[in-house]
């Protein structure tokens, strides 16, 4: 059966269908021998050997897990600078693995990896709108007039945030405490919301991945997730997939 080249390397955990079509487009795959770089190439993967950085591509037992994320870690597979990996501290590992979505190397806390890149692509891409949850705590005391401009929405270089949910505020003339909700998150878009709102972060930590919670793991641990806990994940994935044919 043919199938798109980058849906085959996704499913195989080569990585998730944005990433292996820049590992095409950076001419790091052959089939049958030919170095392949036009995105939306067909292959029968049944009939042809494909091969990613000259190693052959097998289907593969897909794997997930829930890590606890430390400081400190890139949710990146390669890291020219040499950076400590949050996919490192999963331990006795033969597939390839890769996170879903990222937690930038100042912030702790929940993230998924796994092989699958089918569900990757659907709960990482900005388009379905997986909500998060995440705890922060700044320096100072959070203003009412913050918590709305947060919540409505702040001007940031590459235009306005979109409106985030402010719960369970903890005010102190030290330091403040509280939970953002995001459909959406561009690069360190909180600590530059917040940075805006003239607020130095202190901590800031995933708490929350849709409907995945487990207050228990510790920073720095992992555990597998259950097979309810994957099938909800998928369950999400169509939700948003079905709301967004829809609209």
């Amino acid at each position: 059966m043919l199938e798109r080249l980058q849906k085959i390397l996704a499913e195989a955990g080569v990585g998730s269908r944005r990433e292996c079509e820049r590992i095409i487009a950076a001419g790091r795959v052959t089939v049958d021998g030919k170095r392949v770089t036009t995105l939306g190439t067909t292959v029968d993967a049944d009939k042809s050997r494909i091969c990613c950085d000259d190693l052959p591509i097998k289907k593969q037992r897909t794997i997930y897990y829930l890590l606890n994320k430390p400081k400190g870690f890139v949710c990146t597979n390669r890291d020219e600078l040499g950076r400590l990996q949050a996919i490192d501290i999963i331990e006795n590992v033969t597939q390839r693995i890769y996170t879903i979505g990222r937690l930038d190397k100042e912030s702790e806390g929940l993230i998924v990896l796994t092989n699958d890149g089918d569900l990757a692509n659907k709960l990482s891409h900005p388009s379905y709108e997986v909500s998060k949850t995440y705890f922060v705590e700044v320096d100072g005391y959070l203003t009412v007039e913050a918590i709305k401009a947060l919540e409505s929405g702040v001007w940031l270089s590459f235009g306005k945030t979109r409106p985030v949910k402010v719960q369970h505020v903890r005010k102190g003339k030290q330091r403040s405490r509280f939970e953002m909700v995001f459909k959406e998150g561009k690069n360190r878009e909180i600590r530059r919301m917040l940075n805006e709102c003239n607020y130095k972060v202190r901590i800031l930590r995933r708490i929350k991945i849709g409907n995945l919670y487990d207050p228990a793991l510790k920073i720095g641990r992992y555990r597998k997730l259950t097979d309810a806990e994957v099938k909800r994940l998928y369950a999400l994935a169509e939700r948003i997939t079905t709301k967004d044919m829809k609209e």
